[in-house]
């Protein structure tokens, strides 16, 4: 991923963690839950992961609208 701003919120559920991820520039949001025995910094990557997956497939979508 680009170096881009990235709010990142984690919400504890029961035996659950809700990550959510918010790119600021193009305000893309995205959710994803995982288990509350998962490290923080796993969490993290995979709701990074899903962010870029995100963003590049919208830009693509964008461009084959032409």
């Amino acid at each position: 991923m680009d170096k881009r701003e990235v709010i990142l919120e984690f919400r504890r559920i029961g035996n659950a963690v809700k990550v959510t991820a918010v790119d600021a520039q193009t305000l893309v949001e995205i959710s994803l839950v995982g288990p509350a025995t998962s490290s923080k910094a796993s969490l993290r990557t995979a709701a990074l992961r899903k962010l870029d997956y995100v963003l590049k497939r919208r830009a693509g979508a964008g461009q084959s609208r032409k």
